[in-house]
């Protein structure tokens, strides 16, 4: 009977190949209720409520360095699957926050039909130490998340919609960006 069990779930191991992709349940957790997940899903990540779900699933380490922001986008500086893009103009972080603002944005002016492609997203993690911390104890905990643009990077790519309502879209999305950004056409 025990072989039988072992063997089974062995074989089930076996024939899943997605068993990588599964999610534990937040719900198995006895202090997750659902009535606390209902009322602020970001609290289950240890994240700050009204976070954004763009950060990544899983990293091969926690922490990262700040890095440096130089030169240009040598990738994802095309228009690749819309026929009209928002454009960086200068370096920067942008977190996911602001992504999801001018995703958000863009999806209310544009309606029905049209198809947003965003074409960054916040691998970087920012770390915070507490307020009024001595010196020492080591790096502080991920606070958000950023992905790292370059001049000439797209931001967004719209697809489906006549050139004015694209372009009032952009503009708007652009304003939600904490740097200069412009409008660009599919050659």
């Amino acid at each position: 009977m025990a072989i039988s069990l072992a063997l089974k779930a062995a074989a089930s191991k076996v024939l899943d190949p997605f068993r990588h992709m599964t999610r534990p349940s937040v719900f198995s957790d006895p202090i997750h209720s659902l009535s606390s997940m209902l009322n602020n899903p970001a609290s289950s990540r240890g994240m700050a409520s009204g976070a954004t779900n763009f950060f990544p699933k899983r990293t091969k380490f926690n922490k990262q360095h700040r890095g440096r922001m130089k030169g240009i986008a040598h990738k994802g500086n095309s228009i690749c699957f819309g026929s009209y893009a928002l454009q960086v103009r200068e370096a920067s972080w942008i977190t996911a926050r602001q992504i999801e603002a001018g995703r958000r944005a863009m999806s209310r002016n544009i309606g029905r039909g049209a198809k947003i492609w965003v074409r960054v997203f916040p691998d970087k993690p920012v770390t915070v130490r507490p307020t009024e911390t001595r010196m020492g104890r080591g790096k502080g905990n991920t606070a958000y998340w950023v992905a790292v643009v370059q001049p000439g990077r797209i931001l967004y790519e719209i697809g489906g919609v006549a050139e004015n309502v694209a372009r009032k879209a952009i503009q708007i999305a652009g304003s939600k960006m904490p740097i200069q950004t412009q409008f660009i056409l599919q050659k």
